[in-house]
């Protein structure tokens, strides 16, 4: 590939890959309020309804929670492995790395598929057909509408994850990064990252 150059508003690309990489960690630091919000939300009604959030998790799938935590952890590590191929200037090897992680990150979504269709068969899913035992159906109501709110939430960050992931890995295969320049797999690559860890405490409140 030709030298790369900076774009016209940088000085060098050191200075570009910087910028790039602070506007990540902003983005990054909303996305943490975002979810953040979220989850202080769920222990607060966690607070307020203790058996009830405890019946409703005894439902969730933990076979397919574990899966996709482990699918999703091994995505990231293919991710961070990218990242050091790409500093190397091993333009092809973070093309195919970059390439499983992507499709890790769809075979998650296809799990994720699969477990919500189980919860559907088992009518959990609140304004649709949810039905509780009456003891624990309001709080339980309350869990599922929390879980069905984040996970499709964070379904949609990893959906967007794949589309990124692949079209870098596209450009990684055409040889568009080296060793002096590969800001846009390491700044995937903090995305990418973000996506696995903010799902670890879903997984753990379940």
């Amino acid at each position: 590939m030709p030298d790369a150059q900076p774009a016209f508003q940088f000085a060098d690309l050191r200075q570009q890959h910087e910028v790039a990489q602070l506007g990540m960690w902003t983005f990054l630091a909303t996305e943490v309020l975002f979810f953040g919000g979220l989850i202080l939300a769920y222990a607060v009604y966690r607070f307020g309804y203790p058996a009830d959030f405890a019946a409703a998790a005894r439902h969730t799938n933990i076979t397919i929670g574990t899966a996709n935590t482990a699918i999703l952890l091994t995505s990231s590590f293919l991710v961070a492995w990218a990242v050091a191929a790409a500093r190397l200037g091993a333009a092809r090897a973070a093309a195919i790395l970059l390439s499983f992680a992507a499709l890790a990150g769809l075979i998650f979504l296809v799990l994720k598929g699969f477990e919500y269709r189980e919860e559907y068969r088992e009518h959990l899913i609140p304004a649709v057909n949810f039905s509780f035992p009456a003891e624990h159906a309001k709080g339980a109501e309350l869990f599922f509408l929390f879980y069905f709110t984040a996970t499709s939430l964070h379904g949609l960050h990893v959906l967007i994850g794949i589309v990124v992931l692949a079209a870098i890995a596209r450009a990684a295969s055409r040889r568009a990064y080296s060793a002096r320049y590969h800001a846009p797999i390491t700044v995937a690559g903090l995305y990418w990252h973000f996506v696995a860890l903010i799902y670890l405490p879903g997984r753990s409140e379940s």
